[in-house]
């Protein structure tokens, strides 16, 4: 297994429950790949960027519970946004039946007038009549853009960025002119039209790196065992058929099978050149582009957000995560508070200091929080993942490969691979349960882990 974040950890967990003796390889000092959390000289936990998980999401549900690491995670029912003149507006789900579960607060949503709304509840009746299939999402044999859809369904400009942009920009992270409609559709479909609970928002109340512990003691228990600080070079072929993996400290690892459980573009530095030129599988590979997440992370002095987290409008900055609150302290030390912000498809700032991007965090917290204006930034650092997942662009899935490969003894796991959902956490780990399933096929002993979406509910279900 090559590769510790989401895709490779599920994968191992998966094989070792069914017998295999597992032994996972990461280079870095610590698990968890794009998912990761590490500790600052001065001794703060921080994560490389927020991640979440909602109601719907199914397979990382699954896997928490294998690794005890569910009662690490908490929900929550209801979405706070702000607007930059400091008005709130909230969305939760209600009494009636899915898809119009959430029609009350929606009806009631401040932040948007009545023209916005009426242009959005159609567009999301049509996602709905559909099952999130609308028949619309292509043109000419060619999937249009997910702004394209919406502009043909006649959205207002404000509809746009103060509903599907805010959404999708940060569950998919990329533009809307960038994002496969597709992919844009089964967001709304699977969250917040088909079930009651698909909204739902699950936050980890540790650090990141805190949830991946179990996995290492799930394959410990199973015989297998995990490797920090192990690179590899690349894997030997030879008659298509893979004869061992080449590690950076020289020494050759041999397996009865290879799990490549690494981003794409570094699955191609890993595989012989005539290899990736005489395989239209990896070569299709190069097709795949990636978008960058941004992630600030601010401490105050004084107490300076009473939420959970925050949605915001019309900024930059597109969420505020309390993380002091939201890891079970009402303040730091001395009450001072610990944000996070996060930024998806983060083109903008891939050019701009530290101090710049802080400072424009800063005045739009001014806005929304207006106790940031008289506390004091204690600390600030910013974390930037240029290639953090792979760009959702319309014909992107034609590049996506399944799990196992054209290579004898190599399997693929990894958000980017064939998996029905875009590059998010779910994603990742139903990448490595099908690499499993994949592998357990091959071997004679077939076993499913991949679990199923959560059915449609109520109205939704007709």
């Amino acid at each position: 297994m090559i590769g510790g974040g989401l895709a490779g950890l599920s994968s191992a967990v998966a094989l070792a429950e069914a017998g295999f003796r597992v032994r996972l390889l990461e280079k870095r000092p610590h698990l968890g790949g794009r998912a990761a959390s590490y500790v600052l000289p001065g001794g703060e936990h921080v994560d490389n960027c927020q991640h979440v998980t909602l109601g719907c999401c199914t397979n990382l549900e699954d896997f928490y519970r294998r690794v005890d690491a569910a009662d690490k995670i908490q929900f929550f029912d209801r979405l706070l946004f702000a607007a930059p003149d400091g008005r709130r507006g909230a969305i939760e789900a209600d009494a009636l039946p899915p898809p119009l579960h959430m029609a009350g607060s929606f009806a009631l949503f401040p932040l948007l007038d009545w023209a916005d709304k009426r242009g959005i509840a159609e567009a999301l009746l049509s996602i709905a009549r559909s099952r999130g299939m609308p028949a619309d999402v292509s043109s000419g044999g060619a999937n249009v853009t997910m702004l394209a859809w919406l502009q043909k369904h006649r959205q207002t400009e404000r509809a746009i960025h103060r509903f599907w942009e805010v959404i999708l920009v940060s569950a998919l992270d990329e533009e809307l002119n960038r994002i496969d409609a597709q992919y844009g559709i089964d967001v709304f479909w699977k969250a917040f039209l088909s079930t009651r609970r698909g909204y739902r928002v699950g936050i980890p109340r540790v650090p990141l790196g805190e949830l991946y512990e179990g996995c290492r003691q799930a394959l410990a228990r199973q015989g297998g065992e995990v490797q920090l600080r192990a690179g590899a070079r690349g894997f030997l072929v030879t008659d298509g058929r893979v004869d061992g993996l080449d590690r950076e400290d020289g020494s050759v690892e041999t397996a009865d099978y290879y799990v490549a459980a690494v981003p794409h573009d570094v699955l191609l530095e890993l595989l012989p050149a005539e290899v990736v030129e005489h395989e239209p599988v990896f070569a299709g590979l190069r097709n795949l582009r990636t978008s960058p997440i941004t992630g600030v992370h601010l401490w105050f002095d004084r107490t300076v957000m009473s939420e959970p987290f925050l949605t915001l409008l019309d900024s930059t900055t597109q969420w505020i995560f309390n993380k002091t609150l939201l890891y079970g302290g009402e303040g730091g030390e001395k009450g001072g508070q610990y944000l996070q912000v996060v930024i998806s498809a983060s083109y903008g700032l891939a050019s701009r200091s530290r101090s710049e991007i802080i400072a424009l965090c800063l005045a739009e917290l001014r806005d929304v929080l207006p106790a940031t204006r008289e506390a004091v930034l204690v600390k600030g650092t910013v974390v930037k993942e240029m290639s953090a997942t792979f760009s959702p662009a319309p014909g992107s899935s034609q590049w996506r490969p399944d799990q196992k490969s054209p290579i004898t003894g190599l399997f693929l796991a990894g958000d980017w691979t064939m998996t029905g959902w875009p590059s998010t956490m779910e994603g990742a780990v139903r990448s490595g349960y099908l690499a499993a399933e994949a592998i357990l096929a091959d071997a004679g002993m077939p076993r499913k882990f991949l679990q199923s979406d959560l059915s449609p509910e109520g109205f939704a279900a007709l």
